[in-house]
């Protein structure tokens, strides 16, 4: 409880952005909202400091099942991109309090194991050339899906899932509200509404939420753990339109979960989703860091 009062701080002192139809956040910042400032994360893990987690680490292969060798030219990439295997064992992540969810917003990886997570949120934006491209690179994306905005074309979000990357689909609520504003009635309804709607349509039932803004309280832990979410996940760095956001630092840690959105021209201001999702991935290379799937890793 200690831990979470703490973090609840943080994240009320970040303050909340402009709420929008199309996801978390305007056009001019797409971040949703940052995750925790201060050294130590919910789940325990603290930061490398001392450690240079910006120099490049040694060249990687693509783990096998990666993307094909020229496809990285295709989309606009200098070199190919490096994969993380599954880990032999997962990472310990602290238990929550009972009936209650664990909050994560960086997966507790070893400081030298540069790998990092790529997650997307909402769903307004269904780019066919998008497909293609998550289709091509083989990128494992876990997916936080709003019905509101992403139930237009739930076949759009299919697709991704099985195309051979490991993608994953998981729960962004009903509607995006900031739930910090509603009863546990209410945000009960969210989530599990969620939940019921992925589970009717996709057939499993998603073990990870993420909550709007990464806005949460106490309610928020107990409405998901009855709704039968196993893990609250939050993130440390949002994608903007050309370059990361920090929550802290000017640089990538290992075990930081990336957050993008599926967005298009009319929220990048004239850049597509491909063209925002190449750059995201330029900045990945350019730090040395390989690409996991976050569900191999909780």
């Amino acid at each position: 409880m200690k831990h979470a009062r703490r973090f609840v701080a943080g994240t009320l002192a970040a303050g909340a952005l402009a709420l929008s139809l199309t996801g978390c956040g305007d056009s001019a910042d797409t971040s949703g909202r940052l995750g925790r400032t201060t050294q130590e994360t919910e789940t325990g893990a603290k930061d490398p400091k001392g450690a240079d987690a910006t120099k490049p680490s040694a060249p990687v292969t693509p783990a096998p099942g990666g993307a094909g060798d020229e496809a990285y030219r295709k989309w606009g990439l200098t070199a190919p991109l490096a994969y993380a295997p599954k880990p032999a064992q997962k990472p310990q992540i602290p238990k929550a309090a009972p009936g209650k969810v664990p909050v994560i917003d960086r997966i507790p990886v070893p400081a030298g194991e540069k790998v990092v997570f790529l997650t997307f949120d909402d769903g307004a934006e269904k780019d066919p050339e998008f497909l293609k491209m998550a289709a091509d690179l083989k990128l494992p994306i876990s997916m936080f899906l709003t019905h509101s905005v992403a139930s237009s074309d739930y076949g759009h979000f299919e697709k991704l899932r099985d195309n051979g990357s490991g993608s994953t689909i998981n729960n962004h609520t009903l509607t995006h509200p900031n739930l910090r504003t509603l009863s546990f009635a209410a945000q009960k309804k969210e989530i599990c509404g969620q939940q019921d709607h992925l589970q009717q349509r996709f057939g499993t039932r998603p073990p990870l939420f993420r909550p709007p803004f990464g806005n949460y309280n106490d309610d928020t832990l107990r409405a998901a753990s009855e709704c039968g979410v196993s893990s609250l996940v939050l993130w440390r760095v949002s994608m903007q339109i050309n370059n990361f956001q920090y929550a802290e630092g000017s640089a990538l840690y290992p075990g930081d979960i990336i957050l993008a959105h599926f967005r298009g021209p009319s929220e990048l201001k004239g850049t597509t989703e491909t063209q925002m999702t190449t750059r995201m991935l330029q900045r990945i290379q350019e730090q040395g860091y390989r690409i996991g799937r976050l569900e191999d890793y909780l």
